[in-house]
């Protein structure tokens, strides 16, 4: 539920980008979501094509990248993504820590029709 104000300011950000170029629509949104960010893509989908009907970013793709969690090795600096029940890192054996890889939320492009 907390997708909700999240894609609404997706889609003040993107009239508004829309706005100041004097574009006619939106045609797609690129969002980078990381698995630890706390949103759920799919779920960022729906709201976006109900609350963006009737706004220049209607029938606007959204596409999403995802991002990976990774952990950094505190022995060799590895990153890597953690294996079920291990923080083991696979290049050397040594411990894994939490990195801010896969804590990712932004928008990296706006796609616009003039």
């Amino acid at each position: 539920m907390h997708e909700y104000p999240i894609t609404e300011q997706i889609i003040k950000i993107a009239e508004k980008h829309a706005r100041d170029v004097g574009a006619s629509r939106v045609t797609k949104v690129k969002l980078v979501v990381g698995d630890y960010s706390g949103f759920i893509g799919e779920s960022i989908q729906m709201y976006f094509d109900v609350m963006s009907e009737g706004t220049v970013c209607d029938k606007a793709a959204i596409e999403i990248e995802r991002v990976r969690p990774k952990l950094k090795c505190a022995d060799c600096g590895e990153l890597f993504e953690r294996i079920l029940f291990s923080f083991e890192c696979p290049a050397c054996g040594g411990a894994g820590g939490p990195t801010e890889i896969g804590k990712e939320f932004y928008i990296e492009t706006i796609e616009i029709e003039k």
